[in-house]
């Protein structure tokens, strides 16, 4: 199974939203997951959008502090997401991946667990020479 797919299935069967996500698996993913999207040749400029947009998101969450005036925003991503995959092959694993976890995502603690997955991804990309 490719790590596209294990990460997939991973989330699937959590037993609850995107906060039960075990801190060292996902981890783990990213360690495999950022390698692999350097591999398909994804520039992290091809996913600036999406990151951008986590960032704007997460200050807004830091500001208000409650999850319900970033939710549709959040959801929102998914199609900037398939956008993004749409245009360049490279990022469909990452728009995959990241639409999943976002099906997850309920809560402030879910979104916090998104970032902290989005970021490990592309430091793990970024360390294996991805630009």
């Amino acid at each position: 199974m490719d790590i596209t797919q294990e990460i997939i299935k991973k989330i699937d069967g959590l037993p609850g939203t995107l906060k039960t996500y075990p801190i060292r698996d996902l981890v783990n993913h990213a360690e495999k997951f950022g390698p692999y999207l350097k591999q398909q040749r994804l520039e992290t400029n091809q996913v600036r959008k999406f990151l951008d947009a986590i960032n704007r998101l997460k200050s807004v969450l830091a500001q208000e502090n409650e999850f319900s005036k970033i939710e549709t925003e959040v959801v929102l991503l998914k199609p900037k997401l398939a956008y993004a995959a749409a245009r360049e092959k490279a990022a469909k694993p990452l728009s995959q991946v990241m639409s999943k976890a976002i099906d997850k995502v309920r809560s402030k603690e879910d979104f916090e667990r998104l970032v902290q997955f989005i970021e490990s991804i592309i430091a793990y990309h970024k360390a294996e020479g991805g630009r």
